[in-house]
Parts: structure tokens; C-alpha cells; sequence
């Protein structure tokens, strides 16, 4: 009877409070709340707020609502499966309210999203085992990477963690996540979390805090353990199903090598230990695929203390190699109309001042050469562009001239720090395949087709079909941050889109990702293991024809700046070529490998034929070596199988009395003999039909 009688006298006093305040029915929740002296009602207003999706769809919610609502009102299953949301273009914790309307996207593990906050979660999941296991150790960062997970720590004085720890560790996590402990985010203020790091002697934190705007401050706390963090997290440590810990290696404190060294451990976690299992597989067969250890093999490049850290030497393999890619790509560059250029190696610092570049890279880089002449410095070139903004300048340029397309491989040089370097993906020393585009603006959108189709081509011929783009555009509620007119950034942004869009490229759209000189288009490619790569970027420059003074006589006989466009699609030919190392595991195309073709003697008395057949093959233009070892042929097949090199023709006395070789085809074997001509017609017509279409 008190629950009926309740209800009636709930519902009484909602519709007199509505009518009276003139709020519908669905905005007021009443709540009784019976104490040992009276019954309470609280009265809730629940106003109203609009969330539109992706799909432009819109729902109300109340206001307060949290992402997780969000996606348990769409289904159960969306629920259970959604790790993070995106809130008018900021990455969210599931649990946190929305106050406002918004714009709202829900992120599953499929999206980067979704996996950043796992693997930040699983960063704090393993600094809170570090903190039970290791009393008083002391945390840098632990931020998300794009495969796991690390974080940096100080174990303390005379305590070091080895990988040989890195089991009890995974175990220590394996408990907490059992426990599926709330992972719960609070506000703070600075004089109150700098007291608190303070207070724990946290000299990393209390270093970090001081750096951050009042007002701006979060932490995240689960079980016992609280960390300065700007999120986003998942709701609970209990989806983290499947941990790895991969790791152990040394880095300086804020990547400084003056700092304090720290020890940062590797992880990477999964909903799935299917998941985990099919991504260890994959480790495995990367082992294989190390650039580095293939192109040793394969003495394309190396590197040497004396010549100095992260200066590859590229060896006559891996030049002719390089050179081939080149020419391919200047074959290519003729159809649309390029013009090569040569720039000096170092260039006057005022040069990189005018253009920026010395802002950004002289303090932590390689610093200014100095001349006898008093007040003369140098600098190694760090950039190419501003070398081509000096080229557009010799002259007076029309609008007739435009568009005006400068390239050049040119190489550039940038300081990286010693524990950064890794083979051919980071160094100090690299060459751009770089193109500058002074077009006018009515010419954008047609430059910007013509170097999609560039990539295209290079990523069809290199067999890397496994791609995504995103298109990064500045941020609509922050444009004072961005150089040149709305009118003129609008048109930008409008002609990669369009461009996009005639190409039927389905690229990802990221507001406030664009530099502040213009907006860009990145292309990512995933390699024969599914590892993703950056290759390829276009970007639009208003930046540099400003600051240079960049001019052309428009047919209004006035002045107008052209817009410069910056292309690379290789990105740096080290990289380049260390990603296709990697995807094809060093068997390149017949067209591109160094050596095509290995001739092997049965035995030494069979080595004055090979010379002949290796002769007769190198006039007909095809890149041949000769194996003369004293070798079984068993052990000459195996060790040039390994060098990965495409024919091997090998040459007995049969082969020697009628003129023929006896043909082998790498992972394909035996395929018959064959006169000296007609393996070259067949090794060229193999050539001809993987290049005629570029």
C-alpha cells in the first residue's frame, strides 16, 4: 500500500511542479527517500540535449548523459563492445557526462581510437602492478603508441627491472584485472596536485604539473593507484583480456640525454587472447623482415661508428637499388611535367630563418657552420622547399607560368638523438623525394588530382594495395591559430575533399590536424604482415610563398601569392626502401631487384661457360652475378635462395655442350632448360608486363 500510495503522490506533485514552472512532464524526475523521521523527495529537472551521430542522425538524451548511455540506448551489444567516444572531435572516457549538445562518435576496437584508450588503460593497468611490486618507484609517461604501450619509471636506486621480470609483472596485472576495478577520473587543481606529487616525492610528476595551465588538470584513479592523466580511459580494467610485455630499454627523462635515464617498459594487450596470439605470430615473422637484417644480408646499406651514428652508406647493391626507385620515379615525373633541380647541401641561416625551419629545428640540431668571414653561418639543409621558394624567386613569374612544378631528390639533415635512430626509418641523413607545386588557386584541386594519380602509380607498381588516407583539416573553432584568409582555407580544403571524392578514395576526415600553413593528405599503407606505414603526403602551403614574398602577375595585371604544394611519395628514400624491405622480405620486383640473375657451375671445370652465359646476359641488359665458389651446387642453390635473388640458371656439361642453361625460379623451382636468348626474351617480357602500364 506505501508503494502504490507513493507512486500516486509522486505523480501528483510532478504534475502540479510541471504546470507550474511550464516544464514538460519528461524533463522532472521526483525521487522519495524515507528516513527513520520522514520521507524526502528530491526533485531532478532533466533538461534535454541533442547528440548527433556520424550518420547526421540526432537523438535527445538528458543532460549529463555519458557515452556508454549513449551506446546502450542503440543496442546491448554496441555496449559491451564500445571503448571510447569522440565528443564534438575530442577523445572522451565512456563515463564521462555530457553537458551540451554534441557531436558524437562511438569508438570500438576497430578504431584508433577505441585502441588508444585501451592501451593507455593498460599502461596504468601496469604501472599499478609496478607500484605493488616495486614500493616507491617513481613514473614518468605512459602513453598509448600505435602497437601497445610503454611508460617510463624510475624503480629507485640499486633496483633495476630486467625482461626476465617482465613475467611477474604480466602476472601482477592478470590479478588486477580480476578484481574489473573502476577506473575513475577527477578534476584537480594545481596548487592541489602539486602538493600531492609533492608530498610522494614524485619529482617526474611534480616536473610535468608545472608545465600544465591551472584549470586543466585530471587525474585517473583504479585501486590504489592515482595518476596525472588527461585521459580517456575505459570504464573498468576487466575488458583487458590478453597482456604481453614485450620490453625493456633505456630512456632519457623527456628525451633529453642530460636527463636522467629511466626504464621504459613495452607492453600490448588485447580483448582477445586469439588476438594476442595472432599478433605474437606476427612478431615473429617482422623478426624475419628486419630491413636491417635483410639488407645486411643482402649488403644494401650500412652504417659505421666512424662515419658516424645514423649515416647510412649505401653499398653498390642498395645503390643501384636506389637509383632504379629514382629513375622510376622521374620517368613519371616527366609525364606531368616536372622540372629537375639540384640544390646545395647546406644553405646561409638566414635562408631557414625567413622560412621557419631554423625556429623549429636550430636549437636541437645540427648547429650553424662557421666561416672565417666574421657573421657568416651556415647550416646543413634541413629542408629542400626553401631552396625552391629561392628558385621561383630569380625571375618574374606570370600567371601563365603557373603551375610550376620544381623536384629534386635532394638530401637533408636533422639531429636525432642516439637512442631514436633505427636502420633506415630514423636517421640523420636522408633523401627527399621531394616536388614543390606554385600554382594559382583556380589550379589547386587539378595539382592536387595529378599527384594522387603519382601515388597511385608508385603504390600499384610496388604491390602496396593496402592503403587509407586522412584528410587533415584545421580546427573550425580555433582558426586564429592559421596563417592565410578563411576564403583561401575553405577553397584548400574543398579541393582535397572534391579531389578525394573523384577518386572514389574513401579518406578519414581529422579536424584540427592540419599544420598551421595549410591542410594535408596523408597516405597510409598496410604492408604483406598488416603493419601500417605513413608513405605518401601532399600538403597545401600558404605559409612560405608568404614569407618568401612569393609573387606572379595575375591576368588582372596585380600581384597575387601563388599556393605552394609540397609532395613526396616516397617520403625519404631510406624509409621508403626500409618499408619495402620489409613487405616483401627483401624479393623485390624482377624490374627493381639488384641482381636478377645468379649463374651457378656444377663445378669449377664449368666456370669459363658461366663467364660466357654472364657475358652474353649482361649485353643484353640484364643484372647478372656469377657464383664460382668451390661448392657442392646443393650449397650454391641454398646461399643464393637466401640472397633472395629471382633466377638461378645453373650449368653442367649438358648445359655447356648444347648452349643452354638449366633455369631455377626463387620459391618456384625447376623450370626446364632453355638457350641463353630465349631466357633473356623471357626474364624482358617478365619486366616489360610488370612496368608497361607506369
Amino acid at each position: 500500500m506505501y508503494f502504490f500510495l507513493l507512486f500516486y503522490i509522486s505523480d501528483f506533485y510532478k504534475k502540479i511542479l510541471c504546470c507550474s514552472l511550464a516544464i514538460p512532464e519528461r524533463f522532472v524526475s521526483l525521487h522519495f527517500e524515507k528516513t527513520r523521521i520522514k520521507t524526502i523527495c528530491k526533485v531532478q529537472i532533466l533538461f534535454m540535449i541533442k547528440i548527433t551521430f556520424p550518420d547526421a542522425s540526432v537523438r535527445e538524451y538528458p543532460q549529463g548523459t555519458t557515452g556508454l548511455q549513449v551506446a546502450e540506448s542503440i543496442s546491448p551489444r554496441l555496449a559491451q563492445e564500445v571503448l571510447s567516444v569522440s565528443v564534438n572531435g575530442s577523445i572522451w572516457d565512456l563515463t564521462r557526462p555530457i553537458e551540451e549538445d554534441a557531436n558524437l562518435t562511438l569508438h570500438k576496437w576497430e578504431d584508433e581510437e577505441g585502441k588508444h584508450a585501451f592501451w593507455h588503460s593498460s599502461a596504468h593497468l601496469m604501472a599499478e602492478a609496478l607500484q605493488e611490486l616495486y614500493p616507491g618507484i617513481k613514473f614518468g609517461i605512459g602513453p598509448a603508441i600505435e602497437n601497445g604501450f610503454y611508460y617510463d619509471v624510475d624503480p629507485g636506486e640499486g633496483v633495476t627491472i630486467k625482461e626476465s621480470d617482465l613475467p611477474a609483472i604480466e602476472a601482477k596485472m592478470q590479478d588486477l584485472v580480476a578484481l574489473k576495478e573502476a577506473i575513475v577520473r577527477s578534476n584537480i587543481t594545481k596548487a592541489d596536485a602539486l602538493k600531492m606529487f609533492g608530498s610522494k616525492g614524485d619529482e617526474y610528476k611534480v616536473e610535468l604539473i608545472n608545465d600544465l595551465q591551472d584549470g586543466s588538470i585530471s587525474l585517473y584513479t583504479q585501486g590504489n593507484f592515482t595518476d596525472l592523466c588527461r585521459g580517456p580511459h575505459l570504464p573498468n580494467t576487466g575488458a583487458i583480456k590478453a597482456i604481453k610485455l614485450l620490453s625493456v630499454a633505456g630512456a632519457y627523462w623527456r628525451g633529453d640525454e642530460k636527463r636522467k635515464m629511466l626504464t621504459r617498459i613495452y607492453g600490448i594487450t588485447f580483448p582477445k587472447k586469439k588476438m594476442l596470439d595472432e599478433y605474437l605470430v606476427m612478431l615473429e615473422e617482422a623478426k624475419k623482415r628486419d630491413h636491417r637484417k635483410i639488407g645486411k644480408e643482402l649488403e644494401l646499406f650500412a652504417f659505421s661508428e666512424m662515419v658516424g651514428k645514423g649515416l647510412p652508406l649505401w653499398l653498390p647493391r642498395g645503390t643501384a637499388l636506389r637509383l632504379r626507385l629514382e629513375d622510376f620515379l622521374k620517368k613519371i615525373q616527366r609525364r606531368f611535367d616536372y622540372q629537375q633541380v639540384i640544390t646545395p647541401h647546406i644553405g646561409n641561416k638566414q635562408l631557414y630563418v625567413t622560412s621557419g625551419h631554423y625556429a623549429k629545428y636550430g636549437k636541437d640540431s645540427f648547429q650553424p657552420i662557421h666561416t672565417p668571414e666574421e657573421g657568416e653561418e651556415y647550416l646543413l639543409k634541413p629542408m629542400n622547399c626553401p631552396h625552391h621558394c629561392e628558385i621561383y624567386k630569380l625571375k618574374p613569374r606570370s600567371y601563365k607560368d603557373l603551375p610550376l612544378r620544381l623536384a629534386e631528390f635532394g638530401t637533408v639533415y636533422r639531429y636525432e638523438q642516439s637512442g631514436e635512430l633505427h636502420g633506415l626509418t630514423r636517421v640523420r641523413s636522408f633523401t627527399q623525394d621531394d616536388a614543390h607545386i606554385f600554382c594559382r588557386p583556380d589550379q589547386l584541386k587539378d595539382e592536387f588530382l595529378k599527384v594522387m594519380d603519382i601515388i597511385f602509380i608508385i603504390f600499384k607498381a610496388l604491390d602496396f594495395e593496402n592503403f587509407e588516407a586522412q584528410i587533415s583539416l584545421r580546427d573550425p573553432e580555433n582558426k586564429e591559430k592559421y596563417i592565410g584568409s578563411d576564403d583561401n582555407w575553405e577553397k584548400a580544403e574543398r579541393a582535397i575533399i572534391e579531389a578525394c571524392e573523384e577518386k572514389g578514395l574513401k579518406a578519414r576526415v581529422e579536424l584540427g590536424e592540419a599544420a598551421f600553413y595549410g591542410p594535408k593528405l596523408d597516405f597510409m599503407v598496410k604492408d604483406a604482415i598488416g603493419r601500417r606505414w605513413q608513405l605518401g603526403t601532399i600538403q597545401v602551403d600558404y605559409n612560405l610563398p608568404e614569407r618568401f614574398e612569393l609573387e606572379y602577375t595575375g591576368e588582372d595585371n596585380q600581384k597575387h601569392r601563388p599556393i605552394m604544394i609540397h609532395r613526396a611519395p616516397f617520403g625519404s628514400m631510406e624509409r621508403f626502401v626500409a618499408v619495402l624491405i620489409e613487405h616483401t622480405a627483401g624479393k623485390f620486383p624482377i624490374w627493381l631487384t639488384p641482381d636478377q640473375v645468379v649463374v651457378l657451375p656444377i663445378s669449377e671445370k664449368f666456370n669459363d661457360y658461366a663467364y660466357e652465359v654472364g657475358k652474353a646476359l649482361y649485353a643484353q641488359d640484364v643484372r647478372v652475378t656469377i657464383d664460382d665458389r668451390n661448392e657442392k651446387i646443393g650449397r650454391k642453390i641454398r646461399d643464393n635462395e637466401l640472397k633472395r635473388i629471382p633466377y638461378m640458371l645453373i650449368v653442367g656439361e649438358k648445359e655447356a655442350e648444347n648452349g643452354q642453361v638449366s633455369v631455377r625460379r626463387q620459391g618456384e623451382g625447376d623450370k626446364g632448360s632453355m638457350t641463353v636468348e630465349d631466357f633473356a626474351r623471357m626474364l624482358h617480357n617478365e619486366v616489360e608486363a610488370q612496368t608497361e602500364q607506369y
